[in-house]
């Protein structure tokens, strides 16, 4: 009768989705928008007005121009303000 081979260890499994879960719970909120230039520029000021930059630190984390001349855009902002 063989043996079977053993298991492989998870310790290296494990800690990958622990380092994932931590570089995602980085306390900020993100949302993504496809928008036209002035539906963006509404939608920063939304977003500013909402959660005040001092407060919770809002930013447009990153933006681009695509093909059909739309704003692609991540708005980034901590959670909550202590």
């Amino acid at each position: 009768m063989a043996k079977l081979p053993k298991s492989p260890s998870m310790d290296g499994l494990k800690k990958r989705i622990r380092d994932h879960r931590q570089a995602e719970s980085d306390g900020f909120v993100r949302s993504r928008y496809v928008l036209s230039r002035e539906e963006a520029r509404a939608k920063a000021r939304e977003w500013f007005d909402a959660w005040p930059k001092a407060a919770y630190w809002t930013e447009v984390e990153s933006w681009r121009l695509d093909e059909d001349g739309r704003i692609e855009f991540t708005m980034r902002r901590l959670s909550s303000a202590d």
